[in-house]
């Protein structure tokens, strides 16, 4: 159970960053989760959105890169040592994590992780082996 992360490239200068969020407000776009990393020459942009097929064609339109990935949501509780239990899980069982990223909920006293893995249909398996919460598409909006 795979959710859509968007990745879209942007400059690393001045403004790049709130470009792309009044792109997402003009066309009511509202993020979920994001995610920022940067080199010296550009940066990524990671988002998680009700819509990821609409929103990548809204951004291609507007002239940015993007690249839809497919990325583990989790639901964890939101209390000390949650996300370390998982972790471990996922270490025990050979499973590595390329990188993470959370959020919360107004619906709920969870907190949301999402996930990219190296092998993204073997670290599910894990994770239902072990009934860890997947979310999917639809729960997202939601939530």
């Amino acid at each position: 159970m795979t959710v859509k992360q968007i990745s879209i490239f942007l400059e690393n200068r001045p403004e790049s960053l709130m470009e792309l969020t009044e792109v997402l407000a003009k066309h009511s776009i509202n993020m979920r989760a994001l995610c920022l990393a940067d080199t010296n020459d550009f940066g990524i942009a990671r988002i998680i959105v009700d819509n990821p097929e609409n929103v990548a064609t809204v951004l291609k339109d507007e002239g940015y890169i993007v690249k839809a990935t497919n990325v583990i949501a989790l639901e964890i509780p939101d209390e000390t040592g949650s996300l370390n239990k998982i972790l471990r899980i996922l270490g025990e069982n050979g499973r590595n994590v390329e990188y993470m990223y959370g959020f919360t909920g107004r619906k709920t006293n969870n907190a949301f992780m999402i996930l990219r893995s190296t092998d993204v249909p073997k670290t599910e398996t894990v994770l239902e082996q072990y009934k860890i919460r997947m979310i999917n598409q639809e729960e997202l909006k939601e939530i």
